[in-house]
This record gives structure tokens, C-alpha cells and sequence, in this order.
């Protein structure tokens, strides 16, 4: 039997490895997630060099390892240069890499997961700065609704009641919970425990990390917030940014922090996993524009 097999893939995370490899996790169509080594890859004159980089995408011809497969030769098929030339766009991208490895499995074909990556990458590399944010929330969305867990907007979780935010009241307010699924106006009536369920109820939320937490936080979202985030779930997996609406006031970039803050909590939760790139997101987006990608309804 062949040890030797071909996938076309892209570089979703690389880390060096020894003296002059690197250790690449590449999301492929026909195999899922590979983790393989590029052998002298960071030498000078390495072939491999520039095929091993973030968000390259390369004809593979890999070979089979007990643990870690490895790169017998790549051909680069595309690349998105444009990502690195700005830090908002490469901390974003870098951002939607995580989502897209948290829900790719091994083994088995990610075509549909694939497409959708990639469009989004190069949405992002053409995008103007004040468009940013909403590849970024747009995106995110997108990978949960693909992964099977996008959250309910348009009612209480509850109560199953419509929502309908109204714009003109800034004081008004919805929580918005993971363990629930998404939006909630009133928490349903506790159960009944005995003193023994009590307590070790609260000796284990003592021993959780605050990681854990993050399923039962409830994030308070203002009816702007809603709104976009009603807008953009009517979208489901549609490949196409939302499109401009004409109307006179858009989203403030506060408001589209805000969506992408309790999104970035609801994945988290989820996956069971921190988006590290988020760190970054908040200083990345200080100074851009207000996005007029997406206007109210």
C-alpha cells in the first residue's frame, strides 16, 4: 500500500520544528486537517520556504508518518499577500483561521468548509479598512452556522417570543447567553435542589476555569447590536458580504464591537477553546473607520 498520497491544502498554522523545519496544520479538501512537517523549509534556499507560509495554498504530494505526515514536494496555487501588508486584515484573518481549525476534522473531506475559508480570505484581502469588521463578524457567523451552531436572534430561547429591537431606545437591552443558544429576555424557573446539590453545585463552579464560565455568561446587547446581528443571521452561509440598504444612518464601529465581543464569547463557549487572535482585535480596530458596509434596515 502507497505511503505516498496528493490533497490541495492551505497553511493554517505552521510553528518551527528542529533546527530548520516547521510543523504545518493545513486544512485540505479531499483529507481535512493534515499535520505535517516541512523538511528544511527554513534554510535560505528552501523550495519550501514560501510554500510553508500562513495562508498559502499548495498542490501537496505528502508522505505518511506514524504521528506527523511529511511534505514530499508543494506546487503554490494561490497566495493573499494583501493580508500581511495590514495588520487589521491579518489579525482578522488570523481569526477566522482558529474557527476554521476548531470545527475541521481529520480524515475525511472539508470541501464545503474549504470554500468558505477561502472566499473569506479573499473577501478580507479586497476589502476596504472600514469593511473589516464586517468580514470579521460576517465571517464568524458564517463558520458557526456551517458548524451546526449559530445562535437564535429573532426570539427569546425561552419563551420562543419575537424579538424586535427598537432602534430609537438606547437604553433598551436583551441578554445573550452560549448555554442558552443565543438570545434571552427572561431566564427560565430554577429547579428544586437539596442542600447536597447546592453544594457541590458551587464546589464545582469553584473548580472551573474561567474559561468554563464563559457558557453561562449572559452578554447584555443593546437593540442596535441585535439588529445587525438579526440582519446578518438572515444570511446564513450566503458567500456575499451584506449588501449597503438604503437608508441615512449606519452601524457606529462601538456597535459592531460589541456583535463581534459577544460572538467572540459564544464561540469560545462553544468550542471550548480561546480565539488568541482576539487579543489583538480591539487595538487593530481603534482607529478604522465606522463600517458603511451594512446600514440599518
Amino acid at each position: 500500500m502507497s505511503r505516498t498520497y496528493k490533497a490541495t491544502g492551505i497553511n493554517l498554522k505552521s510553528m518551527p520544528l528542529g533546527e530548520a523545519d516547521r510543523l504545518l496544520t493545513i486544512l485540505t479538501r479531499e483529507h481535512g486537517l493534515v499535520r505535517a512537517v516541512a523538511p528544511g523549509c527554513r534554510k535560505p534556499k528552501s523550495k519550501l520556504g514560501g510554500r510553508s507560509a500562513l495562508f498559502v495554498i499548495n498542490d501537496l504530494m505528502l508522505v505518511q508518518g506514524r504521528s506527523l505526515d511529511k511534505i514530499a514536494q508543494a506546487e503554490s496555487l494561490e497566495s493573499y499577500p494583501g493580508l500581511s501588508q495590514n495588520l487589521a486584515k491579518l489579525t482578522t484573518s488570523q481569526y477566522l483561521a482558529e474557527l476554521t481549525l476548531y470545527q475541521a476534522l481529520s480524515g475525511q473531506p472539508q470541501t464545503e468548509l474549504w470554500d468558505l475559508f477561502c472566499q473569506q480570505l479573499t473577501q478580507l484581502q479586497d476589502a476596504n479598512p472600514d469593511q473589516i469588521p464586517v468580514c470579521l463578524v460576517h465571517g464568524t457567523l458564517q463558520l458557526l452556522t456551517l458548524a451546526g451552531v449559530a445562535p437564535q436572534v429573532h426570539a427569546c430561547c425561552f419563551t420562543h417570543e419575537p424579538l424586535h429591537p427598537p432602534l430609537t431606545d438606547p437604553a433598551w437591552r436583551v441578554g445573550f447567553s452560549a448555554s442558552a443558544g443565543g438570545t434571552i429576555t427572561s431566564a427560565p424557573s430554577p429547579r428544586p435542589v437539596t442542600p447536597i446539590q447546592q453544594a457541590a453545585e458551587r464546589s464545582a463552579t469553584y473548580a472551573a476555569t474561567s474559561d468554563r464560565h464563559l457558557q453561562g455568561r449572559v452578554v447584555q446587547l443593546s437593540a442596535q447590536e441585535l439588529a445587525l446581528l438579526q440582519t446578518l443571521t438572515t444570511a446564513g452561509l450566503d458567500i456575499d458580504l451584506p449588501p449597503v440598504l438604503a437608508t441615512e444612518q449606519t452601524y457606529s464601529l462601538s456597535v459592531w464591537k460589541g456583535v463581534e465581543s459577544a460572538l467572540r464569547h459564544y464561540a469560545e463557549a462553544y468550542f471550548d477553546r480561546p480565539i488568541r487572535s482576539a487579543a489583538l482585535i480591539d487595538t487593530c480596530f481603534t482607529h478604522l473607520p465606522a463600517p458603511t458596509s451594512l446600514v440599518h434596515p
